[in-house]
């Protein structure tokens, strides 16, 4: 039940979905949790969620495009909680809708760029440091299915962001481990986040199960407990790895 006792650990983009879910998760299990997000009324009923359970919680917002705001949300939680343990760059998202290479703007590129694989390393970037100082840390990414099984719908930007985060991932991984670092990444498919219940309609949803060998779709409790997982000692030899938390849909 203590897993993470007397540990910091920092959710970014954990105002709603997936984050709020491994946020809360992580504070149940000990960790001195700390949200982040832009949208400072959803992190409030999150971080209300987790306080009223009796965890210790911090809630910040912060652009991770910016490199100067992060350096900031740093120092306010090394101020408050102390120097982050466990960091889990989970902020991203997809602001470009799928067609064809040629249709997409330049302007939507560089927003799928930086919402993810920008946001990921200026993250790292801040955290990193500090980590290899004490001679430990867990840090983990988030990708996505669409960068491990490309189709002729996939979201281009958002999936070549998303891989690119995964190569990031492996070269933090031989960099980092000699100093006790251990670097992962989560790759969900289809998860039925409050947002996707609205948006994708009953029928589609339906045709998505009966693709998935294990036939439900992804919920953000899936992906919570695969990231306590590699946050945890439990995890304690593994890194560099890309885990497909998708129901068998993505076998490579």
């Amino acid at each position: 039940m203590n897993a993470l006792r007397n540990r910091v650990a920092l959710v970014t983009g954990s105002s709603r979905g997936i984050g709020a879910s491994i946020a809360e998760l992580f504070a149940a299990k000990g960790a001195k949790t700390v949200l982040h997000g832009r949208d400072a009324a959803a992190l409030e009923t999150v971080r209300a969620k987790i306080a009223a359970a009796g965890g210790e919680v911090l809630a910040l917002t912060a652009d991770l495009t910016r490199f100067d705001e992060i350096e900031a949300l740093r120092s306010r939680i090394e101020a408050e909680f102390g120097s982050v343990d466990v960091l889990v760059a989970n902020a991203g998202g997809n602001p470009v809708r799928p067609g064809p290479i040629e249709e997409i703007t330049e302007e939507g590129w560089r927003a799928s760029i930086d919402a993810n694989l920008t946001s990921t390393f200026l993250t790292v970037k801040s955290f990193l440091p500090g980590m290899k100082e004490r001679g430990h840390g867990s840090i983990i990414t988030l990708s996505s299915a669409a960068a491990r099984r490309p189709t002729s719908q996939s979201p281009f930007a958002y999936a070549a962001a998303k891989a690119g985060i995964e190569l990031l991932t492996k070269g933090l991984a031989t960099q980092a481990g000699p100093h006790g670092i251990r670097v992962n990444c989560i790759a969900p498919e289809t998860i039925m986040t409050e947002r996707n219940e609205r948006q994708i309609p009953a029928e589609i949803q339906r045709a998505l199960v009966e693709s998935h060998p294990i036939r439900r779709l992804g919920t953000p409790e899936d992906i919570a407990e695969a990231a306590l997982f590699l946050a945890t000692d439990s995890a304690s030899w593994i890194t560099g790895v890309v885990l497909d938390v998708a129901g068998g849909s993505v076998l490579v």
